[in-house]
């Protein structure tokens, strides 16, 4: 399953060049992340009221081109991996207007409890993200 977001570059996400401030990637990768967990029926508040949390363990972004003021975004979402206690995700980041592929990246994630412990995905996570994993 693929989720697509849409963003509008702000004046706030740009740095003295102009171009978007690299740490925006991975700020639009969780936009992405959120509205795929929204989609399959698991926004972030459920998450957590089940009591779990996923947290980053580890993140890459490819920069190909830059993002620019007023450069509406594509922003694809895909969860590409799924183990007992990880979820790795994958992004493509593209200027609308032209397709032109801007970044790429791949943030994985662990399942943890309310101590902050590394926990089992629960069957009540586990089925939706098995639907949503693309193969």
């Amino acid at each position: 399953m693929k989720n697509l977001t849409t963003y509008r570059v702000i004046y706030g996400d740009t740095d003295q060049m102009g171009v978007a401030y690299y740490a925006n990637y991975l700020r639009w990768f969780e936009m992405g992340r959120t509205e795929l967990l929204r989609q399959i029926g698991l926004p972030y508040s459920s998450i957590e009221e089940k009591g779990f949390f996923f947290p980053v363990i580890e993140a890459s972004c490819r920069y190909l081109k830059p993002a620019r003021f007023d450069d509406e975004i594509a922003i694809e979402t895909t969860l590409a991996a799924l183990s007992r206690v990880t979820l790795e995700f994958s992004y493509r980041i593209s200027r609308k207007h032209d397709g032109q592929l801007l970044a790429e990246g791949a943030p994985r994630h662990a399942c943890v409890d309310r101590e902050g412990k590394v926990a089992k995905i629960s069957t009540a996570l586990e089925n939706p993200l098995k639907a949503a994993l693309t193969r």
